[in-house]
């Protein structure tokens, strides 16, 4: 089956839970062959001793599916059209009860070794919608999930990781969440799919920069 299929499917049975904030956990968000072909792409492991907890320190070394990635590598294609199209996103938008008509398609490829962390923080402001999908099976990889948070320094819960498995999130002032420092004894490889707002100035990280979304309920 699609991408898209198969992700639809995935979002008709989601586990969702409402504190400290609204969120949804996804099981078995991409067909296996896409998760393979992921795990495929020509990439080098960023080599990175310290994030300083967050992400934009080592900008340079950050991989995303945007134009070039697309044009090269069939997967990254077909999983941004996929996410990309109008049916995808009304049911982003009816699970979620967000609007994210007029916004654009990014996806990050994260691929974090030992010695990586995040610093609690919300996505808010130029982000719309948060997914992250977990794609490691390496052993240890169970405890690699996400934290979700109570404010920026009351722990609640770190999400199940699983490969293929996904926790979406919408930013707000309660959206804590970040990754404490812990063994990573192999590579903990994920992707952050965000719908950001038409301001993004990071044109190069879009999946179609001069595409918006055009679905809205």
């Amino acid at each position: 089956m699609s991408v898209a299929t198969i992700f639809r499917s995935s979002l008709d049975h989601p586990d969702s839970g409402m504190e400290p904030f609204p969120h949804w956990f996804l099981n078995h968000v991409l067909p296996a062959q896409t998760c393979a072909a992921i795990d495929a792409l020509p990439v080098k492991i960023p080599v990175i001793e310290d994030t300083g907890g967050r992400r934009e320190t080592h900008n340079s070394s950050r991989l995303f599916f945007g134009q070039a990635q697309r044009a090269g590598y069939p997967v990254c294609e077909e999983l941004a059209t996929a996410l990309q199209r109008d049916d995808v996103v009304r049911h982003l938008e009816t699970l979620c009860d967000v609007d994210l008509h007029g916004s654009f398609l990014r996806i990050e490829y994260c691929l974090d070794t030992d010695g990586f962390w995040l610093e609690p923080h919300t996505d808010i402001g130029a982000k719309l919608f948060t997914m992250l999908i977990y794609l490691s099976a390496d052993p240890g990889s169970e405890a690699w999930g996400t934290d979700i948070l109570d404010g920026p320094d009351k722990l609640v819960a770190t999400t199940p990781y699983q490969r293929n498995t996904g926790f979406i999130f919408i930013p707000s002032a309660k959206s804590w969440h970040g990754f404490h420092r812990r063994p990573i004894e192999g590579v903990r490889r994920s992707l952050i799919v965000n719908f950001v707002r038409p301001e993004w100035r990071s044109r190069h990280e879009l999946a179609f920069p001069d595409k918006a979304v055009l679905s809205a309920g």
